[in-house]
C-alpha cells in the first residue's frame, strides 16, 4: 500500500500541478522532519536560551567564593569646632582645617558558613538540568506538533485523489444523463443535480488545496526551510513495533519522560533547599584585611592637617541569634515544599500512566481498524468486479456500477488512512513515553 501511496503522489504531482504548487518538491520521512524542527523551531531556540541563562546563574552563584574587595573614599567640608562649658556659660570656636578626605580598602573572604556556597552551586546546578529538561519536554511537543502536520498532508492528499476519482465518475455520469434528458427519458432536474454534485465535488477539491497550501507553509517555517518548497510525504508504514508490551512503555516513561524527570529533580531541589536553610543554624567565620587613610587628624588638639593611616587584618565570628527559633519554621517550611514535591512526583506518574495507557490502547486499535479496513477493502473489490461482470452482461444498471466504483475508492481511502492513523498512535505513544 506505501508503494500505491507513493505511486499516486507521483500521478497527482505530474497531472495536477496546482496541487502541488512550489518549484521545489522535497520528499521526507517523519524523522526528517522531526529532526529539522529540533534544528530550527523557533520555540525550541527561545527555549534553549533559558539552559544558557540557568549555566550563566551557575558561574554568578560561583563567584560566592571569592573574596568581597570594597574601595571608598570620600571628600569632604569641615567646619569649625565649637567648646562648650558643661553649664553652656562660655563658648570657644576651635579653627579646623576645611578640607577633609578619607580613603579606604577593605577585602573579606568567606571561611566557613556550612557549607552554603556550595550547596548553593548545587542547588544552581539542579536548576540547570530543570532548564535542560524543560527544553527536552518542548522538543518532544514540537516534533509531535509536526509530524501531526505531516501526517495531516498525507491524509489530504489521499483525500484529493478520492476527490479527483468521484469527479471523474461523475462527469461520465453527467455526460450518460445527457444523452437521457436529449432522448428525453429524464427531465432537466436531473442533469442540474449531476452538475451542481460536480461543482461541490470542485468545492471540496478547492478547500483541500487550500488546507495542503496552509499546512505547508506552516511546516516550511517550522523546519526552516524554504517558503516555496513543497513537502511529500513518503513516510514508510513499516517496522513499527507492535507486539511490545504496555509495561515496557510505562518503564520507558518512567526512565525517560522529561516530566518525570523533573519531578524527581524538583524533591532534589526541595533537600538542597533545607540543607541550605539549616546553615542559618551555623556560625560565619570569615578572614579580613583593609587599610584606611584620613585627614585631618581630629584626636588631638591643635588638629593636625595631616593623614593618618592604618591597616588591620583578622578573623571575624558572627552568628544571628534569632535563628535559633527562625530557621526552626523556615526548616519546617522546606520540609513542606519536600512533601509537596514528592505528592507531585506521585501524580506526575498517575497522569503519565494513564497517558501511556490510553495511547497503547488507541496504537493497539488502530492496528486493528487498519486490518478490518484492509478487509473491507477487499470486498469492496470484489464487489466491484462482480458489479462489473453484471454491467458487461447489461444485468446492471449504470448507478449500481458507479456506486460499486466509488465504494471501491472510498475502501482504499479508508486503509489508506488507517494505516496512517498507526502512524499517528506510534507517534503519540513514543511521545507520551518522551522517546519521540
Amino acid at each position: 500500500m506505501v508503494k500505491n501511496i507513493k505511486t499516486a503522489l507521483s500521478i497527482v504531482a505530474a497531472v495536477f500541478p496546482a496541487l502541488f504548487f512550489s518549484q521545489h518538491i522535497r520528499q521526507m520521512t517523519a524523522e526528517e522532519v522531526a529532526q529539522l524542527a529540533v534544528q530550527n523551531h523557533q520555540q525550541l531556540k527561545v527555549a534553549a536560551q533559558n539552559i544558557g541563562i540557568a549555566r550563566q546563574n551557575t558561574q554568578v552563584v560561583k563567584l560566592q567564593k571569592l573574596p568581597t574587595i570594597t574601595a571608598s573614599t570620600s571628600q569632604f567640608y569641615l567646619g569649625n569646632a565649637v567648646v562648650i562649658d558643661k553649664d553652656f556659660s562660655n563658648t570657644t570656636t576651635v579653627q579646623m582645617p576645611h578640607y577633609g578626605s578619607s580613603y579606604a580598602v577593605q577585602a573579606t573572604q568567606l571561611i566557613f558558613k556550612g557549607g552554603l556556597v556550595n550547596k548553593s552551586i548545587e542547588l544552581a546546578g539542579l536548576r540547570e538540568q530543570l532548564s535542560e529538561l524543560d527544553l527536552e519536554k518542548n522538543k518532544q511537543d514540537v516534533k509531535f506538533l509536526v509530524i501531526s502536520n505531516y501526517l495531516d498532508v498525507y491524509k489530504i492528499v489521499n483525500q484529493y485523489e478520492v476527490f479527483r476519482n468521484n469527479k471523474k465518475l461523475a462527469q461520465e455520469r453527467l455526460k450518460n444523463i445527457q444523452k437521457f434528458y436529449e432522448q428525453g427519458m429524464v427531465t432537466r432536474n436531473e442533469v442540474i443535480r449531476g452538475e451542481l454534485a460536480i461543482k461541490n465535488l470542485d468545492q471540496g477539491i478547492l478547500s483541500l488545496v487550500n488546507n495542503r497550501k496552509i499546512l505547508n507553509y506552516n511546516l516550511n517555517i517550522a523546519l526552516g526551510l524554504p517558503e516555496d518548497t513543497e513537502i511529500v510525504p513518503v513516510e514508510n508504514l513499516e517496522n513499527k513495533e507492535a507486539g511490545i508490551g504496555m509495561d515496557y512503555y510505562l518503564n520507558l516513561a518512567h526512565d525517560s519522560n522529561p516530566v518525570m524527570k523533573s519531578a524527581k529533580t524538583n524533591i532534589d531541589v526541595a533537600d538542597k533547599n533545607i540543607d541550605i536553610i539549616k546553615t542559618d543554624k551555623i556560625p560565619t567565620i570569615a578572614g579580613f584585611g583593609g587599610y584606611s587613610l584620613q585627614k585631618p587628624i581630629t584626636t588631638r588638639n591643635p588638629v593636625l592637617d595631616m593623614y593618618s593611616g592604618g591597616w588591620q587584618t583578622g578573623v571575624s565570628l558572627t552568628y544571628n541569634i534569632d535563628n535559633l527559633y527562625k530557621t526552626k519554621e523556615r526548616v519546617k517550611l522546606g520540609e513542606l515544599q519536600k512533601n509537596q514535591a514528592y505528592d507531585a512526583m506521585t501524580l506526575t506518574q498517575q497522569n503519565i500512566d494513564m497517558a501511556v495507557n490510553a495511547a497503547y490502547v488507541k496504537y493497539q486499535e488502530s492496528i486493528q481498524q487498519a486490518e478490518i479496513l484492509n478487509d473491507a477493502k477487499k470486498l469492496a473489490e470484489e464487489n466491484y468486479k462482480i458489479t462489473e461482470a453484471k454491467y458487461l452482461n447489461q444485468l446492471a444498471v449504470q448507478a449500481e456500477m458507479i456506486d460499486a466504483q466509488n465504494q471501491k475508492l472510498q475502501s482504499e481511502l479508508d486503509f489508506a488512512n488507517a494505516e496512517i492513523n498507526v502512524l499517528y498512535q506510534y507517534y503519540n505513544l513514543l511521545k507520551t513515553t518522551g522517546t519521540l
